[in-house]
């Protein structure tokens, strides 16, 4: 996630968590399921896999956005999960 200026909100990791992945991660190989924390989160949550070519095309794809991301990592799982839910 990122904030009002277009960097990544620290902490946040709500679009690691909230949505359903159905490509290959490593060490997720079947994807990972909506709600469940992917693998490649550390504990600041921060993908480990950012800039690497592993990365999976849909997480490269994903941008900030302030309606979906909201104000706080709160807003962002619960946006994100509703998108998710009604896709």
């Amino acid at each position: 996630m990122f904030d009002a200026i277009g960097k990544c909100r620290p902490g946040c990791g709500a679009c690691c968590i909230a949505p359903s992945i159905s490509s290959p991660i490593p060490g997720m190989p079947d994807g990972k399921p909506a709600g469940v924390r992917c693998v490649q989160l550390d504990d600041a949550n921060l993908c480990r896999l950012f800039g690497d070519p592993r990365r999976p095309e849909v997480c490269r794809r994903f941008d900030y956005d302030a309606d979906l991301c909201g104000a706080n990592r709160d807003q962002a799982l619960t946006r994100i999960a509703a998108l998710e839910i009604a896709t």
